[in-house]
């Protein structure tokens, strides 16, 4: 983040200089409040918190959505763990304050964020990572080199209507653009034996080995014809997660018939094997729609979705709430934390309260800020928009 940003902003939120922190519940609790009083939210410690301004609004909440005034990594620490991240941030144009005039400077742009992302992140959270396709490529080598696992790249497609009147092909040379990209990143588990660390493949594999069964009794195990050992234990590309009704009947089977000297089997810990609930979260949630590909295609945002002055867009580049919602449903559930670290007019913030998820989102300019802010008082969400 540039450091006039910091110096911006740092005299208007102050940092308690104790570790006295508020606690997030409390402030998703204060439904449709602005919180202005830090004394009326209880406080707890262990953490860090961001002060609440007195007498100058640095934070909203609404039904377990918070929209904070501030770099977003001034607030990483206090903020939960997350379940989905949607990054929209610079896309390397110059678009707006902050954003690098060409792609060039993106990837160390994102670097710090995307460091702290993968501190926090689980293998339950997915990153929805939206930008230019260059945008994209040059901080794509960042993400890897920071744990993310690459899934999906989905295509948003505004169709030719976005096409520009003035747009002269023959000068510019080249098709006119009306794409944008999101890319979807996982973060896989972290397994090892012996200080060497492995895939949950190698791992699963690792583990029934050491029992001394001959893999062929998976299948038995599992109630299957050969899915087991084709797929849950094979060596090659063919391999996918074991769903957690077949990995509890691994752990039984192999905790019980097992060489009894390596138990337990299949623990993440070496004291007891690993639940099935815990199984189920070694991996991002994913509910796939009927329909839906990777390509997304949806005009730009018109009409009363579109937020302006007078005449004029307020943002040069909002996102239609259809498509974040889309992200937001397939990669988590009811009461799932959202994180939008650049939140402009914090359209994941208004998406995750029509989706009933809650959501940290921060947005650096004052301006953007209280218009975020009077989007959520005034949005109406609609009991279809749920799921």
């Amino acid at each position: 983040m540039p450091s006039e940003y910091l110096d911006e902003i740092a005299p208007r939120l102050p940092l308690f200089a104790d570790d006295t922190a508020f606690s997030a519940d409390a402030i998703l609790d204060h439904d449709s409040a602005v919180v202005q009083n830090p004394l009326d939210i209880a406080p707890v410690t262990g953490a860090r918190s961001q002060r609440v301004g007195v007498g100058d609004i640095n934070c909203y909440t609404r039904a377990g959505v918070t929209v904070f005034r501030g770099d977003s990594m001034q607030f990483y620490d206090q903020w939960e763990t997350p379940v989905v991240i949607i990054s929209d941030g610079p896309y390397g144009v110059g678009g707006f304050r902050g954003d690098p005039p060409n792609s060039h400077d993106l990837a160390a742009w994102y670097a710090p964020h995307v460091a702290t992302w993968s501190k926090r992140a689980t293998p339950q959270t997915t990153l929805w990572f939206w930008n230019t396709e260059l945008g994209w490529a040059t901080v794509h080598p960042v993400l890897l080199r920071h744990g993310w696992t690459y899934r999906c790249c989905h295509i948003w497609n505004k169709g030719v209507g976005h096409i520009a009147g003035n747009a002269n092909s023959k000068s510019l040379r080249k098709f006119p653009v009306v794409t944008e990209v999101c890319a979807q990143y996982v973060r896989e588990p972290e397994f090892g034996a012996g200080g060497v660390p492995m895939s949950m493949r190698e791992w699963l594999r690792y583990e029934w080995e050491r029992t001394g069964i001959p893999f062929s009794v998976t299948n038995s195990v599992c109630g299957v014809r050969n899915a087991a050992t084709r797929k849950y234990f094979t060596k090659d590309h063919l391999w996918y997660y074991p769903p957690v009704e077949h990995f509890e009947r691994l752990v039984l089977y192999a905790n019980e018939h097992g060489n009894p000297s390596g138990c337990p089997y299949f623990s993440s810990n070496g004291i007891r094997p690993m639940s099935g609930a815990e199984w189920a979260r070694m991996r991002a949630k994913f509910h796939c729609e009927v329909g839906v590909t990777n390509v997304w295609t949806a005009p730009a945002v018109r009409g009363s979705e579109r937020l302006k002055s007078k005449s004029k867009c307020i943002h040069s580049n909002q996102k239609p709430l259809q498509l974040i919602e889309l992200s937001i449903r397939a990669s988590s559930d009811s009461g799932d934390l959202v994180w939008e670290p650049f939140g402009g007019l914090c359209s994941a913030a208004v998406a995750s309260l029509n989706l009933g998820r809650n959501c940290a989102s921060a947005e650096i300019s004052d301006e953007f800020f209280e218009i975020a802010v009077e989007r959520l008082k005034n949005h109406v969400v609609k009991s279809s928009h749920k799921g």
